[in-house]
């Protein structure tokens, strides 16, 4: 495994597309997916530091078929990961302390077979607004590996949590079917269960033992 560091990249080369479309009369072709399949997070911890809230998960899925066999022709799949802060209110709806995303591209190099993944802060289509880190696989249950981990992610800043009150925290992972090429996103709408992947997990965020309680909505 190598880790890089490469730009995001905003346009579509024609192969990609070319890729896409025959992907695409494929599907068009083929019986029915089949439902989504299952998956979780199996493991989430919260973590307070000086820096702020990091969160830590491993998740645990396959991905739906539709999807792997889009990677395999060489087309990229994105998927997003989001984090929510929030404490309840007993006169409204909760209160959003922090929401954070992170954004993964999982591509596949038929000619060298070797599997990329970047993931940045920012969306992949901001292009040359920032970097993405990157790691280079062999094989495709290292890759699949890398994407289900989350390592010390920072989701709130310091001055942004409520240390008084109990606070809960919500993750989110799924692919973003919004990223796909366009002819992709066309044969999705017909075929969603076969694409779609959304994991989530509730988790509370108990009050500092030393912190004053009944702080101020």
């Amino acid at each position: 495994m190598t880790a890089f560091i490469t730009h995001c990249c905003k346009s579509c080369r024609p192969e990609r597309w070319a890729a896409a479309l025959c992907l695409l009369l494929v599907l068009c072709l083929a019986v029915p997916a089949r439902a989504e399949l299952p998956g979780e997070v199996v493991q989430m911890q919260l973590e307070r530091s000086s820096d702020g809230l990091l969160l830590s998960a491993r998740l645990q899925f396959e991905l739906p078929e539709l999807v792997e066999d889009a990677l395999r022709q060489g087309i990229a799949i994105y998927f997003t990961t989001e984090a929510e802060v929030t404490r309840a209110r007993w006169y409204w709806s909760d209160k959003v302390l922090a929401q954070a995303q992170r954004h993964q591209r999982l591509s596949y190099q038929p000619l060298t077979r070797r599997w990329r993944l970047h993931v940045a802060d920012a969306p992949f289509d901001n292009a040359g607004l920032g970097l993405a880190l990157g790691q280079s696989f062999d094989d495709y249950a290292d890759a699949l590996a890398a994407l289900q981990r989350v390592h010390r992610w920072k989701i709130a800043e310091p001055g942004q949590l409520d240390d008084g009150v109990r606070q809960q925290v919500q993750l989110r992972f799924r692919v973003d079917q919004s990223q796909l090429p366009r002819p992709l996103q066309i044969g999705a709408l017909g075929q969603r269960p076969g694409w779609g992947l959304l994991l989530t997990r509730h988790q509370v965020l108990a009050p500092l033992p030393d912190s004053p309680a009944g702080a101020a909505p």
